[in-house]
């Protein structure tokens, strides 16, 4: 059998890590806030640039980064250090396949990444081995499908397209956040505490940062590039669809929301 594999549709381009900067553990995790506690050893799987893996080490023992490359990771230790955080290790790894023994850990998170992954019920499988029995695996996942605007810029339809276009070309399902029930299920988990969450930008500061981030990243980052090489999009493509994020952030009553489906499940 082939390997699965992970191609990350984002990237790390500065646009997409001003926008993964801002996540914490308040405002992209609070579904499992209420079972961490001081001495828990959590793996954090896809940190990322780290702040919501900085944030977990202020509240447990010990938190495991891990990303599938060094160079990713490199982003993780760069914010431990520049946080203080000594309680926090590194590791490079597929979640398709850990290299780490069998119930090491009482909590295994991770945040945005099961849509990225080949076959997220074995990611989830895998999970499920690394966490000690009757502790958590928890995950929350986005679904671009769900994602809702006012007021209706034609470009931002385009850009949703286009963007589901692309992370499927990837092997992975942009759509997830409605399918975290059904892939706990299917690795295995009985005792599953499913819920859902929203990201809401709707201030002029909000529309101006979330707008703007996105009118960059559309031309500048990973995406950018993949569509461009695939001829499914022209830099002038990309270029109005710039415009119309911008169009979207200077509106007045401008709103976005995002939708995030969430999986608490007992190993």
């Amino acid at each position: 059998m082939a390997a699965a594999r992970n191609t990350y549709t984002h990237g790390h381009h500065e646009t997409v890590l001003r926008s993964h900067r801002w996540r914490t553990v308040a405002n992209s995790a609070a579904y499992l806030l209420p079972h961490l506690r001081p001495g828990q050893a959590v793996l954090d799987v896809g940190c990322g640039p780290g702040t919501i893996t900085v944030d977990l080490a202020g509240r447990v023992g010990r938190v495991t980064a891990l990303e599938v490359t060094e160079e990713a990771l490199q982003l993780a230790r760069a914010e431990a250090r520049s946080r203080g955080r000594d309680n926090i290790d590194f590791v490079v790894a597929d979640v398709h396949a850990l290299d780490l023994p069998d119930a090491a850990y009482d909590v295994v998170h991770a945040h945005q990444v099961l849509q990225h992954v080949a076959d997220p019920v074995q990611a989830l499988r895998e999970m499920r081995r690394v966490c000690r029995p009757g502790g958590i695996v928890a995950a929350r996942d986005s679904d671009y499908a769900a994602f809702t605007w006012f007021p209706r810029v034609p470009e931002l339809d385009e850009w949703l397209a286009l963007y589901q276009r692309a992370a499927r070309a990837n092997g992975g399902e942009p759509d997830a956040g409605r399918r975290l029930l059904s892939w706990a299920r299917a690795a295995g988990f009985t005792d599953i505490t499913p819920t859902a969450a929203t990201w809401c930008f709707a201030t002029p500061e909000d529309r101006q940062w979330w707008g703007g981030m996105w009118a960059e990243r559309i031309r500048h980052s990973a995406l950018a590039d993949q569509v461009l090489a695939s001829g499914v999009a022209t830099a002038d493509d990309l270029a109005r669809l710039s415009a119309g994020w911008r169009q979207w952030a200077d509106a007045e009553d401008g709103w976005f929301a995002v939708l995030h489906g969430e999986i608490l499940c007992r190993a």
